[in-house]
C-alpha cells in the first residue's frame, strides 16, 4: 500500500513539474531593450532589474499582470516619484524660439535634470526631425529614465503630425510623416473605415519613432463657425463625429479592447463643449475662456466622446473653457476651466460615463495670466510663450492650491509642467493625501505596463526610417486626399477637365505639378482654356499682442473687398472659365465670388498632384460638407455657438457634395 502510495505521489509531482514546465514553455520571452539595467534570469527566462537590487520584484516580472505589476511599483515609490509621474511635461530641445520645446535636437542636460531630478516621466515632443534622427533622440530619453532609481521608462506624445495645418502649441509639421487630410477631411469621407485605417497607420509611425501617445482626437463640435479650432474636429454633426471618434481611437489604439503592446494611447479631447466658444473666440487666450450654450445643447456636445468611451480610451483631456449656460443635476456648474471642475470630471466623466483612463489636463492650467497674458504685449513687440499661463476661474488662487484644485476634481496628470515639487509641497502641507496621488499614478503606470514599455521602450532606428512615411502609407494619404475633396459647384460640367483642356493659369499651385498631368502653363489668364485657383478661407487677426492670437485664425469669415485673392478670382473669372479649390480651415463664405466663377472645390488639405487628378478625372471627388457654409457674415453672428448647422440661409448646407 506504501509502495502505491509512493508511487501515486511521484506521479503526481511528475505531473505538476509536466504541468509547471507546460506553462513556461508557453511563455514567450519578450525582447528586452535595455542599456543600464542588468539582466535577472529565473525559471530559464530573463527579466530587467529595473531598481538594481538584484532580485526580481513583480514589477519586472512581465509574467505578472499589469494591475499586479503596477500596484507594486507604487508601494515601491516615494512621494517625489509619485508627484514626477503625475506631470506631463516638455522635452526641452535645442531651441528657445517659438512653442517650448521646438528644435531640431533635444537638450538632454535640461532633460536629465527633469527626469531624474523632478522624477517626469511624461512628455511631450516638438521636435520637427527626419524619422530616424527622432528615435535616435527618443532612445536617448529612455537611456535616461532606466538609470533612475527605479527605471520607469518614458511616455512620449505628441500633438498630430499626419496633417497639413501646423500651429505652434496645437499641431507637429509633418517631417517625413504621411500626409493625410485634416479630420475634417475624414468626415467629409463619412468612412470609419477609412479612419481607423488612417489610426492604424499613424499608430505605426508613432510607435517606430518612440512616441507611445496621441493627444488627439478631438471630439469637440464645431457649431460655432468662427472658431480657429474647428479643423482639428470631425465637423458640427454629433452622430458622424462620434462614429469617427470611436474609429480613430480603434485604429491608434490597435483595437477596441483598451491598451495593448502595440497601442498608441489616444487621449481625447477636449471635455467637453470647446466648439461652442463665445463668437468663435479661443479659450487658449485670456479673452477666449468661455464657452456658451443659448439653445442649451450641452448634451448634443457629449454625443461624440461616447464613440470613445466605446473605444475604451486611453485618456481624455479637459477643455480649458469655463461653460455658460450649463447645469448638471439641477445645479449651476461651477465657473472654473473644465480642469478645475468635479462637477465635470469626478461626477459627470468618472461617473456617469464610468470612464476609468488618465486624465491629463490641457497645458498650463496652473500657471498664472497676469501682464501681457491678460493685456496683450505692446505694439511692436512679439508676445511670448513664456507669458502663457490659462488658469481659467482659478486666477485668484496660488499655483499650489490651483494643483490641489485640479487633483481634487478629478486631475490624473498636469499637462505642460514640470513642478513636481508643488505636489509634494502640497500632500506635507496636508492640502491633499498620498492616497488620492495613489491613484492617479496607479492609472498612468497601468498603461504604461499595459503598452510593454517596462520591457523595451527602444526603437530601431534603422525601421523607423523605412516605417515612417513609406510609400505605401504615402500612396494611401494621397487617395484619402483625393476622397475629401467636396465639389459644391461645378457648372456645364466643367469638372472633370476635358480632354481638350490643355492650357490653363495657375494661381497657387505647383506649374509642374500640372506639366505632370499633361496640361500647358501660361502666364496670363486670357491666354488658358481654364483657371485653377487655389485660396484659404478667410481670416483676421484682431488679437496680434496674445501668443495664440497672433497665429489662431479669428474673426470675419468673408473675402473682404481688397482681399488679394478676391481680387485675383474676380479678374482672372472675368477672362477664362475658373475652377477655384478653398481649403476650409473654417466654413469660409464664398458668396463674394460663387456665382462668378464655373467650378468650386472645398478641400481640407490636398497637394497639388492630388487635386489635379481629381480635377482631370483621374479619381473622383466623395466629399460632403462636414459643417454648412454661411451666406454672410450677419447670419454667422445670429446663430447659436452650440447649436450645429443654424444659419438662416446657408450657401452651401451640411453634407452637400456634388459628383461627377
Amino acid at each position: 500500500m506504501m509502495k502505491q502510495l509512493v508511487v501515486l505521489v511521484m506521479v503526481g509531482l511528475m505531473g505538476l513539474a509536466l504541468i509547471h514546465g507546460a506553462v513556461h514553455a508557453a511563455v514567450d520571452q519578450p525582447i528586452l531593450g535595455h542599456r543600464s539595467a542588468g539582466l535577472i534570469t529565473q525559471d530559464g527566462l530573463q527579466f530587467k532589474d529595473l531598481n538594481k537590487n538584484g532580485r526580481l520584484d513583480i514589477y519586472e516580472d512581465w509574467r505578472q499582470s499589469p494591475e499586479n505589476r503596477a500596484r507594486d511599483l507604487l508601494k515601491q515609490m516615494t512621494l517625489e516619484e509619485k508627484a514626477g509621474v503625475m506631470m506631463h511635461g516638455t522635452v526641452p530641445a535645442s531651441s528657445p524660439a517659438g512653442a517650448p520645446g521646438s528644435g531640431d535636437h533635444y537638450d538632454l542636460e535640461r532633460a536629465e535634470k527633469l527626469i531624474s531630478g523632478a522624477r517626469v516621466n511624461s512628455f511631450i515632443t516638438r521636435l520637427r526631425v527626419a524619422p530616424e534622427n527622432l528615435a535616435k533622440e527618443n532612445n536617448t530619453l529612455q537611456e535616461i529614465g532606466e538609470k533612475t532609481r527605479l527605471g520607469i521608462p518614458l511616455t512620449i506624445s505628441t500633438d498630430p503630425r499626419n496633417h497639413f495645418q501646423f500651429t505652434e502649441g496645437v499641431s507637429v509639421a509633418s517631417s517625413g510623416f504621411s500626409q493625410w487630410p485634416e479630420t475634417l477631411g475624414f468626415a467629409a469621407v463619412g468612412d470609419p473605415t477609412l479612419v481607423k485605417r488612417f489610426g492604424d497607420i499613424a499608430r505605426q509611425e508613432y510607435r517606430a519613432v518612440g512616441i507611445e501617445e496621441a493627444l488627439s482626437p478631438q471630439a469637440d463640435l464645431a457649431t460655432e463657425p468662427r472658431w480657429s479650432r474647428g479643423t482639428g474636429t470631425f465637423g458640427e454633426d454629433a452622430e458622424l463625429a462620434k462614429k469617427m471618434v470611436q474609429a480613430y481611437i480603434e485604429g491608434f489604439q490597435n483595437g477596441a479592447n483598451g491598451i495593448n503592446k502595440e497601442s498608441v494611447v489616444a487621449v481625447v479631447k477636449h471635455w467637453v463643449g470647446y466648439g461652442a466658444q463665445l463668437k468663435g473666440l479661443d479659450s487658449h487666450s485670456s479673452y477666449g475662456k468661455y464657452a456658451v450654450f443659448p439653445s442649451g445643447n450641452f448634451s448634443y456636445h457629449i454625443t461624440p466622446f461616447t464613440g470613445a468611451f466605446a473605444a475604451r480610451v486611453g485618456g481624455v483631456m479637459p477643455t480649458y473653457s469655463i461653460l455658460r449656460g450649463v447645469q448638471l443635476d439641477g445645479k449651476p456648474l461651477e465657473q472654473v476651466g473644465a480642469g478645475f471642475n468635479r462637477q465635470l470630471l469626478t461626477e459627470l466623466l468618472r461617473g456617469q460615463y464610468g470612464f476609468d483612463g488618465v486624465i491629463v489636463s490641457d497645458w498650463a492650467i496652473t500657471k498664472d495670466c497676469v501682464g501681457a497674458c491678460i493685456e496683450g504685449a505692446p505694439a511692436g513687440e512679439k508676445p511670448s510663450f513664456a507669458s502663457v499661463g490659462m488658469p481659467w476661474g482659478a486666477e485668484t488662487l496660488s499655483k499650489e492650491d490651483r494643483f490641489v484644485k485640479a487633483v481634487l476634481a478629478g486631475i490624473d496628470q498636469f499637462g505642460g509642467t514640470e513642478e513636481s515639487n508643488i505636489l509634494v509641497d502640497a500632500v506635507r502641507a496636508g492640502k491633499l493625501t498620498e492616497a488620492r496621488l495613489d491613484e492617479s499614478v496607479y492609472r498612468i503606470l497601468l498603461q504604461k505596463f499595459r503598452q510593454g514599455l517596462f520591457e523595451n521602450p527602444y526603437v530601431d532606428t534603422a525601421l523607423a526610417k523605412t516605417v515612417v512615411g513609406s510609400q505605401e502609407f504615402r500612396e494611401e494619404a494621397a487617395a484619402a486626399q483625393k476622397r475629401s475633396l467636396v465639389l459644391l459647384q461645378n457648372k456645364n460640367h466643367i469638372l472633370p477637365l476635358a480632354s481638350k483642356t490643355k492650357k490653363v493659369y495657375l494661381y497657387k499651385i505647383s506649374a509642374e505639378a500640372a506639366r505632370e498631368h499633361g496640361l500647358t502653363v501660361v502666364d496670363k489668364p486670357e491666354d488658358a482654356d481654364v483657371a485653377v485657383m487655389r485660396v484659404a478661407a478667410p481670416f483676421e487677426r484682431p488679437h496680434p499682442g496674445y501668443v495664440f492670437g497672433s497665429m489662431q485664425h479669428e474673426g470675419n469669415l468673408g473675402f473682404p473687398n481688397g482681399n488679394a485673392d478676391l481680387e485675383a478670382i474676380l479678374k482672372t473669372s472675368a477672362k477664362v472659365p475658373t475652377v477655384v479649390t478653398v481649403y476650409l480651415d473654417r466654413p469660409a463664405i464664398l458668396t463674394s465670388f460663387n456665382d462668378q466663377i464655373a467650378a468650386v472645390v472645398g478641400n481640407f488639405g490636398v497637394s497639388d498632384s492630388a487635386l489635379l487628378d481629381v480635377l482631370t478625372g483621374k479619381a473622383a471627388p466623395e466629399g460632403r460638407l462636414p459643417f454648412e457654409l454661411p451666406s454672410s457674415m450677419a447670419e454667422v453672428e445670429a446663430q447659436a455657438e452650440d447649436a450645429p448647422h443654424d444659419t438662416a440661409h446657408p450657401l452651401y448646407r451640411f453634407g452637400f457634395g456634388l459628383r461627377y
